[in-house]
């Protein structure tokens, strides 16, 4: 019988969106410290920013099983839906900066909540002056929101990010690749993300343990 080689298998890793599973930072202690003094908002409602990958849907995830509010991307939200949106008091609606979005239905969703006294929780990308909004009054409403962001992260959230997802996709590694590898890497979430997505396919096309060596010579990852 001849021998094929083993091909790595996407198996589609689903993040894990628990209060246990979301590291705290200088980076992110402000946003976490939002959603944990809820419902003592100021507000509310709250505009969450951060770049892509930074932790706002894994936020946004534990404040919405605290508050028992439903999760709707802004590119999904429709006018007919807005009054089955707020029938638990709470909604979230994620990346408003998309440029697909139906201003007119996110403009009422922020009436409906605010004469319904519920509470929102809107995520972005972008601060508000980069995102092009053609409706005043929604721009005007956004503005006045209290806005929490989430910065770049820091040398110690890269390297628990680092351990974490190696981790998450099972792969055992030692503190001598997270050293090597907190440097060299792109400093942002999505950065971190696709490192480790790549070393874990490489590992398995290559069937051996992940180690710095093996790292330094993947070709456009890292650099010796």
């Amino acid at each position: 019988m001849r021998d094929h080689p083993q091909l790595p298998l996407d198996l589609g890793l689903a993040p894990r969106f628990g209060r246990e599973d979301f590291l705290v930072s200088q980076s992110n202690a402000d946003a976490y410290g939002w959603i944990e003094i809820w419902p003592d908002w100021p507000s509310r409602m709250l505009l969450l920013m951060g770049p892509s990958a930074a932790g706002k849907s894994h936020l946004a995830a534990i404040w919405a099983q605290d508050a028992k509010a439903m999760i709707v991307p802004a590119k999904a939200l429709k006018a007919a839906d807005l009054p089955a949106l707020l029938t638990s008091g709470a909604a979230v609606i994620e990346d408003i900066d998309v440029d697909d979005r139906d201003e007119a239905a996110l403009f009422h969703l922020i009436n409906l909540a605010q004469e319904q006294n519920a509470f929102l929780l809107l995520t972005t990308r972008k601060a508000l002056p980069e995102i092009v909004i053609a409706t005043p009054d929604l721009l005007s409403r956004l503005r006045k929101l209290p806005l929490v962001s989430i910065a770049s992260p820091d040398d110690a959230l890269i390297r628990a990010l680092l351990v974490k997802l190696f981790v998450d996709r099972q792969l055992v590694v030692d503190t001598a690749l997270v050293d090597y590898l907190c440097p060299r890497i792109e400093r942002s979430f999505a950065g971190v993300n696709q490192i480790v997505e790549k070393l874990d396919r490489e590992t398995l096309a290559r069937g051996k343990r992940l180690t710095r060596s093996m790292a330094a010579k993947i070709h456009g990852l890292v650099g010796e």
